[in-house]
């Protein structure tokens, strides 16, 4: 080959790769351009859902849906096996911020960033009520919805158990694409934790025989108090009234029994009517809990105060408090007392 042939490829090489060069210069600089600009298309309170099974393109088709419009499928596709991310997104709901970048993004799907949502379980909630505020809570996705009791409880795994009481009331944290029933597993673990470390500490002189008797004695006390410190004075009472043979006469359980038609009037003719859970036709403990007890109440059962009490009556005042007595005498002073409060405090409510 001649020198000046030779001279003419190697200009042409050359060419070649300066064109190359500032090929990949313009390529590189598209591709930083992309990776870290904001996302354009997107609002304030936009989201992604990144679903079990979803790869990288159905996760851009999801972003193209919400409006982004930045990078080909190549360039997220760099960008994730750059950021080591690709095969490894995270599923749950993830935030379209406005400002947010493609690098940004991807990090969050990777390292499992999600938007959590909170749902509050009440203490002394029934099932009823429970499964109520479930079928309010967005985003959560509703399957419970068509179960009935019996085939919720074999949804989560336990199957043949009553769902009364079964679920510790707290705040749940959930992401997009969980479903009630996550929800509802979470908190029944919860509550049967709970439950399990509220019998290894109760008092060596128990009268309850089980865990079981223990969930239903912690629902009672849930629901005849909302004020924390008279809880250990009313389950030590209870627990008196079971260790003689005293009926429990507690008006929670009458009204569970009535059911949804409860109207908020409990009547003498409620007090006499025999149902499994009238404890005053009845004696012992009601078959099932009655709501769902919080760790306070069960730890109230666990630990009783001790003491002499065998009555209590609500004060009358709207505080919520008790008065307690050991004898009927005691007692029927008291209720005296209640009615009167109550008589001024209504009369009060209807002058205002």
């Amino acid at each position: 080959m001649s020198r000046k042939r030779k001279r003419r490829l190697g200009g042409f090489f050359l060419l070649l790769l300066l064109i190359a060069a500032v090929a990949g210069a313009w390529l590189w600089q598209r591709y930083t351009s992309f990776a870290d600009a904001p996302l354009s298309g997107i609002e304030a309170g936009e989201s992604v859902l990144v679903e079990r099974g979803d790869s990288l393109p159905a996760v851009v088709r999801k972003l193209r849906e919400a409006g982004v419009r930045e990078g080909d499928l190549l360039e997220w596709r760099a960008l994730a096996k750059q950021l080591d991310a690709a095969g490894k997104l995270q599923v749950g709901e993830y935030a379209l911020t406005p400002g947010t970048s493609p690098r940004q993004l991807l990090l969050a799907m990777r390292d499992g960033k999600v938007i959590h949502h909170r749902f509050t379980l009440v203490e002394g909630w029934n099932i009823r009520e429970l499964r109520a505020a479930l079928a309010k809570a967005k985003p959560l996705k509703q399957e419970a919805g068509t179960l009935d009791d019996a085939a919720l409880m074999k949804a989560l795994g336990q199957p043949g158990q009553h769902p009364e009481g079964r679920f510790l009331p707290e705040t749940y944290l959930y992401t997009g694409g969980d479903s009630d029933l996550d929800v509802l597993k979470r908190a029944h673990v919860a509550m049967a934790k709970a439950l399990a470390g509220a019998w290894q500490r109760r008092s060596a002189d128990s009268v309850l025989k089980s865990p079981e008797d223990m969930l239903i004695l912690a629902s009672i006390v849930e629901k005849e108090t909302g004020i924390a410190s008279e809880r250990p004075r009313i389950a030590g009472l209870f627990e008196r009234r079971l260790k003689i043979g005293m009926r429990l006469q507690t008006d929670p359980t009458v009204i569970y029994g009535i059911g949804a038609s409860y109207d908020g009037n409990i009547r003498k003719s409620h007090l006499l009517t025999d149902t499994p859970y009238n404890t005053y036709t009845r004696a012992g403990l009601p078959p099932t809990p009655i709501a769902m007890p919080g760790s306070d109440a069960l730890h109230a059962v666990a630990r009783p105060a001790s003491g002499e009490d065998l009555y209590f009556v609500a004060v009358g005042d709207g505080s919520g408090r008790h008065l307690f007595a050991r004898t009927l005498a005691e007692h029927q002073a008291n209720v005296r007392s209640y009615l009167q409060n109550y008589r001024r405090a209504t009369q009060a409510s209807s002058a205002q």
